[in-house]
């Protein structure tokens, strides 16, 4: 079945924009204002705040002068479609390559906009179907959607006194190297009080054991 897209070819930066509005609001449920996204993309506020005007224009985000932005859900689809293609992707370099879980994000970056959606669906087969990236993160399927999660961030869990690692930001390359030599990857458990100090532990998210 043909999934859907929206007939105006979206440009790189807007795909762009869109997967980071989509990463800026899926584990943190706090309002996106145009410097946050800026600072997300490394651009400047005025450069966002002109992309987010076309994309409100072409219906893909909600925006109020000054407020927040939110995905509308045509947005959401296309935000989704290139979350899908990173994740995959990453899986990929790491399962069939042989690259570091701190090496795929960058790299994954670069490929997302290059390949098609018939060409990650073949991927997604030749992986097995996967449902998490190797920093845990779950990957959508093919028609957007995607497993609901307990994870909460370990600076704020106040559960058991084990827990399951469920996944970790990939946003330091550093950390997450550190991270895999203590044995902090998606899956394993650890017991609390950790030793962590604040900084690493807001990177990483757990559930119950």
């Amino acid at each position: 079945m043909a999934r859907y897209r929206d007939p105006r070819q979206l440009t790189t930066s807007e795909e762009d924009y869109l997967k980071a509005l989509y990463m800026l609001t899926e584990w943190e449920d706090t309002p996106v204002s145009t410097g946050a996204l800026a600072d997300q993309l490394g651009l400047s506020p005025a450069s966002a705040t002109t992309m987010v005007q076309k994309l409100a224009v072409k219906q893909l985000v909600h925006h109020i002068p000054r407020g927040a932005i939110t995905l509308s859900p045509t947005g959401r689809r296309e935000a989704l479609r290139m979350v899908r293609r990173h994740r995959l992707l990453e899986t990929f370099l790491r399962d069939e390559l042989g690259y570091g879980w701190d090496e795929v994000h960058d790299e994954a970056e670069a490929l997302e906009h290059t390949v098609t959606d018939r060409f990650i669906d073949a991927l997604d087969l030749r992986l097995g179907r996967p449902s998490r990236d190797p920093h845990g993160d779950a990957i959508p399927s093919a028609d957007g959607t995607l497993p609901a999660s307990d994870a909460v961030r370990l600076d704020r869990y106040s559960g058991s006194s084990t827990a399951v690692i469920d996944r970790i930001s990939d946003e330091d390359p550093d950390f997450l190297r550190r991270a895999h030599e203590m044995g902090l990857v998606p899956g394993a458990s650890i017991t609390l009080p950790h030793s962590l100090n604040y900084l690493d532990a807001s990177m990483v998210w757990v559930r119950p054991a």
